[in-house]
């Protein structure tokens, strides 16, 4: 929806979509594929996770700017009613936002805040002895009317935008085997396309593809190669079925090539020597056919990964000047501490820069190969299966960039992202997988060393077409939230000491700033109504880093969640 006015496009598309529907009770004005693919361009409604199929996170309003940015105030907030991690980015659909909690979904108006409705989820009660990695949801879909979620026991939600009912519910997983879903399913096309959590499990990942209307299982496709498969041989003999793999977050979609792209998670156990070999597709991104979960390339950041680095952080799509011509790309500033570009169309490694601080484990990346050059560290360690000392892997495990997605500003050809810099002591050791809710690691944890300064993470401003920082704000505890810029210069972000943060988007100068109360880890969005801008972010972190990383700076930030939109005063 165009700057939250009525539009012709959208009258031609109300009635043969609430037809389709089969009796499905829908708003008046019911969002089409069309709004899906011009999330970015039309900024009166935010109906994709990521603002855009794309996931730029980038906003064209201008009306908030660097010289007037110091008079933003809250509007209207609205308690969460959780102490839980409140990792979500809203949408903004035909004057409702739509919210997703770990045990609620909510519809709340726009103008007021208040809440329209709340549907509870149906959580077993023994569910949190069975997660890995937090306890949240980070967003959800929309289309025709219908609101589409995933939940913590592993299952597939469709809800009425309307009022909240079910329309339906389907099972992808048993929670009990270490299975679980935080993450917003992908629309593309006429498929709805989860992933699935829990490689710390020793379970094996998966994509799912799913019918929009009846929730049928279109497809499936595992993310560990087996043997008689392209890349099976890249496994030791059954590691395969237990050996992790999880695509733990949202994917991008390019609907002109027909492309979806979706990042794999680590292996397990972490411990490379066990699994053996490249173990394929873990730390890898996959383009995938939507219709049918082919996998038409793949690109392997961190082969074996054998650090827990993942591949599974973002995967931005944009248009570059690289090699003379305008090349379509998918970019990633992955945990392994370096920032890759794609020929998104092949797959062809076009670029890979480090960004993070300090980087141990690799001495850089091989532009023909496509390949990490190891350090003599990790030669032994893709060698060794028990280690008898301890040794300092920088990044961590927490990765050179963690999950929260960056920003991408098209116009100044610049990507914001925060970055984490912290180092890790491990031992691995060998171990046979556990039974019930136990991580399998193959490892020993001996603690995240901090840099001499303590400054444990920073915002950096990349140019990905020159592979280099602009700008870098240092920051004592690393910014655990999504980053959101727009057209006027600005780039919002949330700290985990509770400060929704804008800076200048040239320089990294700080403009502002507002004490939500509790830390930040949610991804903030900038929306219209009625010719009057908005900015919106959920405040309340309870994080895998506060839990594990002993950041002095956290020690007394309390929890509770709250939804907090701001515009300029009037």
């Amino acid at each position: 929806m165009n700057n939250g006015r009525f539009s012709a496009r959208k009258a031609l598309f109300a009635v043969p979509l609430c037809l389709a529907l089969a009796g499905a009770s829908v708003p008046l004005f019911a969002q089409s594929l069309t709004d899906l693919r011009n999330d970015a361009a039309t900024p009166g409604d935010v109906t994709t996770y990521g603002m855009g199929w794309g996931q730029q996170r980038h906003s064209t309003l201008k009306q908030v700017t660097p010289a007037n940015v110091k008079s933003l105030v809250p509007v209207w907030n609205l308690s969460l009613d959780h102490s839980a991690n409140a990792s979500m980015q809203p949408l903004v659909i035909d004057g409702t936002m739509y919210v997703t909690t770990h045990s609620h979904t909510l519809a709340v108006d726009l103008v007021t805040g208040r809440q329209k409705w709340k549907t509870p989820i149906a959580l077993p009660q023994d569910v949190n002895g069975f997660l890995c990695c937090g306890i949240h949801s980070r967003g959800a879909a929309a289309l025709n009317g219908v609101l589409y979620r995933t939940t913590l026991d592993a299952h597939v939600v469709a809800l009425s935008m309307k009022d909240g009912k079910q329309i339906w519910k389907v099972k992808a997983a048993d929670y009990k085997e270490g299975y679980s879903m935080t993450h917003a399913p992908l629309i593309a096309g006429d498929i709805l396309i989860t992933g699935i959590s829990g490689g710390e499990y020793g379970t094996r990942g998966f994509l799912n593809g799913w019918d929009l209307k009846t929730g049928e299982k279109k497809w499936h496709r595992w993310t560990t190669a087996a043997p008689g498969e392209k890349g099976g041989d890249t496994w030791k003999p059954d590691m395969y079925k237990t050996g992790g793999g999880p695509t733990w977050l949202t994917g991008t979609y390019d609907p002109d090539l027909d492309l979806v792209f979706w990042g794999v998670g680590n292996g397990g156990p972490w411990n490379p020597a066990t699994r053996g070999g490249d173990a394929l597709y873990i730390g890898s991104v996959l383009a995938i056919r939507p219709n049918t979960g082919e996998i038409v390339w793949h690109y392997q950041f961190s082969p074996g990964d054998p650090y827990d680095y993942d591949g599974t952080n973002e995967l931005v799509l944009a248009e570059l000047p690289l090699g003379g011509k305008s090349t379509k790309v998918v970019m990633q500033a992955n945990r392994n501490g370096f920032f890759y570009v794609l020929d998104r169309t092949t797959g062809k490694l076009l670029k890979a820069n480090q960004f993070a601080k300090k980087v141990n484990w690799a001495s850089g990346i091989d532009l023909v190969t496509g390949r990490p050059i190891d350090t003599p560290m990790t030669v032994a360690v893709r060698k060794t299966e028990e280690q008898a000392d301890f040794i300092d892997v920088w990044p961590s495990a927490f990765g050179g960039k963690n999950w929260m997605p960056m920003s991408y500003d098209p116009g100044r050809r610049l990507a914001f992202f925060n970055t984490v810099n912290l180092g890790m002591k491990i031992k691995y050791v060998k171990q046979a997988r556990p039974g019930g809710p136990n991580w399998w690691l193959g490892l020993e944890l001996g603690g995240f060393p901090a840099p001499e300064d303590g400054m444990r993470g920073s915002l950096v401003a990349w140019d990905p077409v020159t592979g280099k920082k602009v700008w870098e704000v240092d920051s004592k505890a690393p910014n655990w939230s999504g980053v959101l810029s727009t057209a006027s210069g600005l780039v919002f972000v949330g700290k985990q000491t509770g400060e929704f943060k804008a800076y200048d988007a040239g320089s990294g100068k700080e403009l502002w700033s507002f004490q939500t109360g509790s830390g930040i880890s949610g991804l903030p969005i900038a929306w219209e109504h009625n010719g009057r801008q908005y900015i919106t972010v959920t405040s309340g972190a309870a994080t895998v880093y506060g839990a594990l990383a002993g950041d002095p700076e956290l020690a007394n930030i309390p929890a509770g969640s709250s939804l907090w939109t701001f515009a300029l005063m009037k």
